[in-house]
């Protein structure tokens, strides 16, 4: 099929903010197509958590009822063996090493876009879009993704594995509008499901208990939970139900103060409590590196950096230690480092980058200095 530049390919899941995606891109005058990723076999077809997830025969009537409305084809692609191996199989492994992994960010690096870009090929669009809530903006040929102006719903973090190369083909169409004005649109349109709620869970967990997900799937690497002083508390189950900084599950008989997960070992099944205030750190090491913006930045630069999804960004300094490994250290201790969790760099607005987790420095005592 022959290139053109007009047409445009819509990753559309059956929510809200793809379609108006899809929509504002129709008004722009591009020719939108649209495309459906079955991602899994959904198990909850007569749940009351459906409305919570995605890839159900309802979504994609939604993304095709949208497509009619404003003339666009319809492509609907199955991808639930790709989406196992590469998402849903590390979310596992994540676990089984005692890490807390992010799949969103999984799904997006390892498996949509790449899958998008291909079937825009083959379709001849020049562009590719999605419903995520950022910005791709462009200086003098090079792109920086960008927050959006919903900061509420701001999803640059899960953004930073993109290359220039990517990005120079691709639309955040709703980056620049609140939620409201989305739905708004969406009314306007008569679109049936304007008013649907926003997913919040993990796609393939929408009851949100991911221990249950894990419990035929995993090799429990089992221990015992002890104090920060070296007393075996209490025998666990093993290491894949915790995660640092986790408050609940911790029914230890005897404890007269809350205790959180301070550390895992994967090597011995260690979990290791303390008390809250011991939590806050200063310094991490992460690798799996991307340099969003296209080339290495300065060493030892004043940065602000995430360490989770719905963090506050904090005051930080970048270390540069090898190609494929950083060191944060944040002018104040921040909660709960996580290994497996993305840290992403932030310049002003701009994303500058990021990688994943590694483990982090405790903080000298005095006495150690």
């Amino acid at each position: 099929m022959k290139k053109n530049k007009s047409r445009v390919l819509v990753a559309m899941s059956g929510g809200v903010d793809s379609s108006v995606a899809a929509i504002l891109l129709h008004e722009q005058g591009y020719e939108v197509v649209g495309i459906t990723m079955r991602l899994f076999d959904n198990p909850f077809k007569n749940s009351n958590v459906l409305n919570k997830t995605c890839c159900s025969l309802d979504d994609v009537n939604d993304a095709r009822k949208t497509c009619s409305v404003i003339g666009a084809r319809h492509y609907y692609t199955n991808m639930v063996d790709d989406f196992k191996n590469k998402v849903m199989n590390k979310f596992v492994n994540e676990y089984q090493k005692g890490r807390t992994p992010h799949p969103c960010l999984s799904c997006n690096h390892s498996l949509k876009f790449d899958s998008l870009f291909n079937k825009a090929d083959e379709l001849g669009a020049e562009f590719i879009a999605t419903g995520h809530h950022a910005k791709v903006t462009n200086n003098d040929g090079k792109y920086n993704v960008e927050k959006a102006s919903d900061q509420n719903k701001d999803q640059s973090y899960v953004l930073f594995t993109l290359s220039q190369e990517k990005l120079k083909r691709l639309l955040f169409p709703v980056g620049n509008y609140s939620k409201d004005e989305i739905r708004n649109i969406a009314k306007k349109y008569n679109l049936s499901h304007a008013e649907k709620p926003d997913s919040q869970d993990i796609c393939f967990i929408p009851n949100g208990n991911y221990r249950d997900f894990l419990k035929n799937k995993i090799k429990p690497i089992k221990g015992y939970i002890y104090s920060e002083t070296g007393e075996k508390l209490k025998e666990h189950d093993g290491i894949h139900n915790f995660t640092i900084g986790q408050r609940k599950g911790i029914e230890i008989g005897g404890l007269n103060k809350k205790a959180y997960v301070k550390s895992i070992n994967s090597s011995n099944g260690d979990v290791i409590i303390s008390d809250n205030d011991k939590l806050f750190e200063k310094e991490l090491i992460a690798d799996q590196i991307n340099w969003t913006k296209g080339y290495t930045p300065l060493d030892k630069i004043k940065i602000k950096a995430k360490i989770r999804y719905n963090a506050i960004e904090q005051e930080a300094t970048l270390n540069l230690i090898s190609k494929d490994k950083i060191s944060v250290v944040f002018d104040k201790p921040v909660r709960a480092i996580t290994p497996g969790q993305p840290v992403v760099l932030y310049d002003g607005e701009k994303v500058l980058g990021g990688g994943i987790i590694k483990n982090s420095i405790p903080i000298k005592s005095e006495a150690n200095v």
